[in-house]
């Protein structure tokens, strides 16, 4: 299992880091990506704490990545907080999407798409086909989520997306130990969205894409 969208107690999650992890590897976890909800007033703070729990990576054999979920931030402001994040140290830019479950403001999701920093939107709620485009032509991955509420949209997402050939993600948006899911489950939240095996395995080699390439950096 490799879940890049997931919150510690740096935001509103209910561990710490090592916890956090712990419980991830236990649950088959091979990569993690811990991204809390950030704006500018914290987001330099979360990308320095996150970075340290990469200690644990030998210990725990799991690769570990710091990053931040951007979070009810005005859309004009998305691009910079993104570059400013990856200047830092980010290793991964997700953004809080219009989901339908929380007043995220509209123009979130293509402000997200746009920028060249931000590698996943987030629980995107009911995009659009021309946002969906526009997320295949920037390379931008849309997350079928495991969380309840946001996941309410994961089929109108997995059928755009599947149309266009936008890539997709499974993420769990975990904040707190109950949300961690194996991979079994993973498959039954990208099928139960509406994709056949083969369509939910490709899920699964996106992900590992994006290992990839932050691993590089």
């Amino acid at each position: 299992m490799i879940d890049l969208h997931t919150h510690t107690l740096f935001s509103d999650g209910e561990l710490v880091p090592a916890e956090h992890i712990r419980r991830a590897v236990i649950h088959g976890y091979r990569a993690i990506a811990m991204t809390d909800h950030a704006d500018f007033t914290n987001f330099e703070y979360i990308i320095s704490s996150l970075q340290k729990a990469k200690v644990m990576e030998k210990e725990f054999s799991i690769d570990i990545f710091a990053g931040i979920e951007i979070t009810h931030v005005p859309p004009k402001q998305i691009d910079k907080l993104a570059k400013a994040a990856k200047e830092i140290g980010a290793d991964i830019v997700v953004v809080h999407g219009e989901t339908t479950v929380e007043p995220v403001a509209p123009g979130t999701n293509r402000a997200a798409i746009e920028s060249e920093y931000v590698d996943i939107l987030a629980h995107p709620g009911f995009i659009t086909a021309e946002e969906t485009e526009l997320a295949k032509a920037t390379n931008t991955y849309l997350e079928i989520t495991a969380r309840g509420g946001h996941n309410r949209t994961n089929g109108h997402v997995a059928k755009l997306a599947t149309e266009v050939g936008a890539k997709l993600v499974c993420n769990t948006d975990t904040h707190k130990p109950g949300d961690m899911i194996t991979k079994e489950i993973a498959y039954h939240v990208l099928m139960g969205a509406g994709l056949t095996k083969e369509q939910a395995d490709a899920a699964f080699r996106n992900s590992e894409e994006i290992v990839e390439k932050m691993k590089k950096t």
